[in-house]
């Protein structure tokens, strides 16, 4: 009943606690939207709002200025910092108010929650394990608000080109309509376009377009950017199908609707998957609470090393499928500019010279064929380490695991024999729990074996008689003959189970073969994000179709321009094209092949043909003439691609996130209450034998 009452209460904090920091982070959201209008003057505003608002704002400002001067708290501060930088870039007071309200929040509500837990079960381990659980959720977290502020961005976005393409239709000039539209937009869109505006307008607008592209926070603000600047360099051209510009502003705005979609209903089939799969952690001690008080039986079994192997091994599963949700749910866009590391930890162990051995040792020999199967895995996943980092992480992550496997192997038997030594005698009852004088006479019987087995000074090669001469001696009131039996083999399966707790020669194989899940841990992780990024690389094709049926109509353009753009809104493919703009001017041909040769996909590779037919021999209107009639069919099948990609998605999330709540039925109550089951049977049938 009280494991009962303990879960309810957990429970309904939990639910309390997400209510009010979802209703408080949705009370700040709509609050900072109107704070600078509210800042101005406002007679029909009370003076005494006005001036809480100013007194709160100044308070986020101040607890800025002194989180930063904190040494663990201003490393926090500036990884928030660096994740909502790219929504608010460009206004510091807003940066550092919206910064700080998401540190609060956050540290706010998983200390609340810390708190309480901790006053629920007042222990070390389970304390520990909840400050774990609590860095873990942490980036979950701010992920969740990173997404919220980049789909607001999105959803501002639509407003704001409805917007342009009036006032251009007004106006008829690209930079009057987005200095106009700006005034009139939300924060986040009016802050982007104002910069927008002021780069064209500049002295040398394409260096200043140059320095936005590295910071705006997803591609179609790039794109827009790039446009404009097209339009008002070369002007605009009037089509059958209506003016260029608007024509952009169009395809942009389909892929806005697009992306929308796409993360609503991707965040909506995986909502809750990561706390489904973080429950199980604080269910392991209530499970083993239950099963102890109702199943006696069940104690040998959580306070074996099998017991604790199996709490371990649910523990590691609820780690992975964690890791495996987060890559699951991340957005290529945002990870590659947020995952770029100038001084990543492998560079700095790379300077130690036993690890560079160990990592050539261990590499395969450039020419090989795993070398190469290694290196074309790199490359698909866009990862940044180089091929000797990559080598170092998986030799020290071996190390770690072996490392901590071989202690906790130890561990496991310094705890088995101090629960031999020390565990009260357990009566044989299978079902319902141990009264207070079957408790008491165990914890007897325990003192009286531990005394024994010291008389004998712990030999192994203690003998029957020996032992039954000692607890004669122990026993003052004396001893039946079966109770002398029954303790005297007791005893003596302690002391052989006690030197039985050694190190064995299989589990040092066990530790060398964890040791190597370890080192090819790194290797399957980026063959599951080559997966996942195989589902987006079409995604990414079709938006370089969209922008090349848009750069096609204008005069000059080349196929250098074209790459360029490329570039900006690359995500997968974005260092090969990289590359082959490096090399192009020793040669287009030459590059533009060496790039088709790089990337091993149909649909970009065919964009790589048309890309060689235009460096001489034919226009670019002419090479990517059926792009126009294709679009249609091309939007059409990016839509069906998307249901696919996130169905495929939606199974995969589901099968991880419930993979640690199977693991926690099954591994530690279902399987091993089963087996307990079948000796205790075993016990009563040797028992009734003997009647």
């Amino acid at each position: 009943m009280e494991v009962r009452r303990l879960l309810f209460l957990v429970l309904i904090i939990s639910l309390a606690l997400f209510a009010v920091v979802y209703a408080v982070m949705m009370w700040l959201n709509n609050r900072s939207r109107r704070n600078r209008l509210e800042l101005l003057s406002d007679p029909a505003r009370p003076k005494d709002e006005l001036m809480l608002r100013k007194r709160w704002q100044q308070f986020l400002q101040t607890a800025y200025i002194v989180g930063c001067s904190v040494p663990l708290l201003s490393a926090y501060i500036r990884k928030v910092r660096k994740r909502v930088s790219g929504v608010h870039a460009y206004e510091e007071f807003y940066l550092r108010h919206e910064v700080m309200k998401v540190t609060l929040s956050i540290l706010g509500t998983l200390g609340i929650s810390v708190a309480v837990l901790f006053l629920l079960n007042p222990s070390l381990s389970f304390l520990l394990l909840v400050l774990l659980t609590a860095v873990v959720i942490n980036s979950l977290l701010i992920d969740m608000v990173v997404n919220r502020l980049e789909r607001r961005l999105l959803v501002q976005m639509l407003d704001l080109f409805s917007d342009i393409r009036h006032r251009y239709h007004q106006h008829g000039m690209v930079d009057e309509a987005l200095q106009e539209a700006a005034e009139s937009a939300d924060d986040e869109a009016g802050l982007h376009t104002r910069k927008i505006a002021e780069a064209l307008i500049s002295n040398n607008p394409s260096e200043e377009l140059e320095k936005y592209y590295e910071a705006a926070p997803n591609r179609f603000l790039k794109a827009f950017a790039g446009i404009s600047y097209m339009i008002m360099e070369f002007g605009d051209k009037v089509k059958e199908q209506g003016s260029i510009y608007l024509q952009g502003l169009s395809g942009l705005t389909k892929e806005i609707h697009l992306e929308i979609l796409r993360r609503s209903k991707l965040d909506y089939l995986l909502k809750g998957l990561n706390v489904i799969a973080l429950v199980p952690l604080f269910f392991t001690k209530p499970i083993e609470r239950w099963a102890r008080s109702s199943f006696p039986a069940m104690d040998e079994f959580y306070m074996s090393k099998l017991g604790y192997a199996a709490k371990i091994l649910i523990y590691i599963v609820i780690i992975l499928s964690f890791v495996l949700l987060q890559k699951l749910q991340q957005n290529d866009e945002t990870t590659y500019r947020a995952g770029r590391n100038s001084r990543p930890w492998e560079k700095a162990i790379s300077r130690i010279p036993l690890f560079r051995v160990m990592a050539a040792w261990v590499a395969p020999h450039p020419g090989s064929a795993d070398y190469s199967k290694v290196v074309r895995l790199m490359k698909e996943t866009g990862t940044e380490l180089t091929y000797e980092w990559f080598y170092i992480r998986r030799v020290v992550y071996s190390l770690i695991v072996f490392a901590v496997t071989l202690t906790m192997t130890l561990y496991l038997h310094q705890m088995s024999r101090h629960h031999i030594m020390y565990d009260p005698v357990v009566q044989d009852s299978f079902f319902g729990q141990t009264t207070i004088t079957q408790q008491e006479e165990g914890k007897r019987l325990s003192s009286r074996d531990q005394e024994v087995m010291r008389r004998v000074n712990m030999s192994p090669e203690a003998t029957y008689a020996e032992i039954a001469e000692q607890l004669q001696q122990a026993e003052s009131k004396g001893l039946g003959k079966d109770e002398l039996v029954d303790s005297a083999n007791r005893i003596l399966g302690k002391l052989q189970a006690y030197h039985n707790e050694y190190f064995k020669w299989w589990e040092l194989v066990l530790c060398l073969f964890a040791g190597m899940l370890g080192y090819e841990w790194p290797f399957w992780l980026l063959l599951f994000q080559r997966k996942l990024r195989y589902m987006d690389m079409r995604h990414e094709v079709y938006q370089y179709q969209t922008v090349i049926s848009m750069l096609r109509e204008m005069d000059r353009i080349s196929v250098e321009e074209i790459l360029e753009w490329m570039d900006r809104f690359a995500v997968i493919f974005k260092i090969p094209i990289q590359k082959c703009l490096i090399h192009y001017d020793h040669g287009g041909e030459m590059a533009l092949q060496q790039l088709k040769e790089e990337v091993r996909f149909t649909e970009f590779q065919r964009i790589v043909d048309k890309l060689l037919l235009s460096v001489e021999k034919i226009p670019i209107s002419q090479a990517f003439d059926d792009l126009e009639g294709e679009m249609s069919f091309y939007f059409e099948q990016r839509k069906q691609d998307y249901e696919r990609i996130i169905d495929t998605k939606a199974g995969l999330g589901r099968l991880i996130g419930f993979a640690p709540m199977y693991s926690l039925i099954f591994i530690y109550l279902v399987i091993p209450l089963i087996a307990m089951s079948f000796m205790q049977m075993n016990i009563y049938y040797e028992q009734i034998q003997k009647i």
